[in-house]
């Protein structure tokens, strides 16, 4: 037999988002509002907390859920959801993705669907595919504000949809999923019989007074429940790789350590103390979102008054998505046109599914002064190379 790629590798689907990455690295006084992570550094206390760890001697391997210190805090975060989560409920990961990937391997088998919403974080279909299983997608709509309706999950299930998994607030669309939208879908569930993953990396970053609600809250669901989050959008730690599940069962986690022991044994110990102690205060994080409140509004206020481009608020996360269909062009075409026209690097909203065409993805994570020039750059473009555009 010939040397070759595995089919999973070989089948593994290509990021829209890195080719426009790709594509900037021609133009390197574009201003790039494509990068999905905080523009801050992390907090101070939080890296004094890894130093002290480090000079103690946490810079050995920890237990493939990770230290009880951590585990213990992520548990005492989630007391509000009255689901007497302990920390044999919590397993620590390599970031939300390494989350995702267990808690996949955990409960899918080839053949399997699980329901993603579109447009999404492409990373779903590839992890779901690494199980053999298939991500399949749920449309969601501007006219709902891109919230994930129940009535469009259950038109999307079929006998060998096994999972469902939600992402609210919304990676790429801003949607905060109500209360209202939760139990409406827990009842789909219910009748279903499905997993469901809750991916809520930006759980902290709402805005308006928007409060998000957990379909882990709902307690007849519960069992059936995956969260997922991590210290990277809300504590500015990206690069830390400090994320965690909280599974429905201990026997739940038990089963994801022991194949987290073959992916990446664990966390450094010296970041899970350090997270720990970011778990102790909140005032790094709202001062974070009064900050990418106000860029929020600098960006989608700008974005608006250009002849073309409607856009909405969004209710979370730090990504606008504007609409672009009056250009009468691709997303990609018109990402790529606004790159090399403008000096201004977007997402095309196909990078995250069908229902992405017609939009792009912009990041308002980054400076004051970086939003109004990517703001004044675009303007301009648009008004000379459309100017019968209203």
């Amino acid at each position: 037999m010939s040397r070759q790629f595995s089919n999973a590798a070989l089948n593994y689907p290509a990021s829209g988002i890195r080719k426009m990455f790709d594509l900037a690295t021609k133009y390197p006084d574009a201003i790039k509002l494509t990068v999905g992570e905080p523009n801050f550094d992390t907090p101070a206390y939080i890296k004094e907390a890894a130093k002290k760890a480090m000079d103690a001697g946490e810079t050995h391997y920890s237990p493939n859920a990770g230290m009880n210190v951590l585990r213990e805090a992520i548990a005492k975060k989630y007391a509000s959801y009255d689901a007497g989560y302990t920390a044999d409920n919590v397993i620590v990961t390599v970031g939300a993705m390494e989350g995702l990937m267990l808690t996949m391997l955990l409960i899918l088998n080839p053949g399997d669907e699980i329901l993603v919403p579109d447009p999404c974080f492409p990373n779903y279909y590839g992890q779901a595919s690494l199980t053999g299983a298939q991500a399949k997608p749920v449309p969601t709509y501007e006219e709902n504000d891109y919230r994930m309706m129940a009535a469009d999950i259950e038109k999307c299930i079929t006998p060998n949809t096994k999972a469902l998994l939600l992402n609210s607030p919304c990676n790429p669309t801003g949607a905060v999923l109500t209360k209202e939208d939760i139990l409406a879908i827990a009842e789909v569930v219910k009748k279903h019989d499905l997993w469901v993953l809750s991916d809520e990396p930006y759980d902290s970053i709402v805005y308006d007074g928007e409060k998000p609600f957990s379909i882990a809250q709902v307690p007849e669901v519960r069992d059936r429940v995956f969260v997922l989050n991590s210290f990277s959008k809300s504590y500015a730690m990206t690069g830390w790789r400090v994320g965690y599940v909280i599974a429905p069962s201990a026997d739940c986690v038990k089963k994801m350590a022991q194949m987290n022991e073959a992916i990446a044994s664990c966390v450094s110990s010296f970041s899970q103390v350090a997270a720990a102690e970011a778990l102790k205060s909140t005032e790094c994080v709202e001062q974070m979102v009064a900050d990418y409140t106000r860029r929020r509004d600098i960006l989608i206020d700008g974005i608006n008054a250009i002849p073309g481009f409607s856009c909405k608020k969004s209710a979370g996360s730090f990504y606008a998505f504007a609409n672009i269909k009056a250009f009468g062009k691709s997303s990609q075409e018109f990402a790529e046109e606004l790159l090399t026209g403008a000096g201004v690097v977007t997402v095309p909203g196909s990078a995250f599914g069908d229902c992405g065409e017609g939009y792009l993805r912009l990041v308002f994570a980054n400076s004051d002064e970086n939003l109004k020039e990517a703001v004044r750059r675009i303007d301009a473009y648009v008004r000379k190379a459309y100017p019968d555009m209203k």
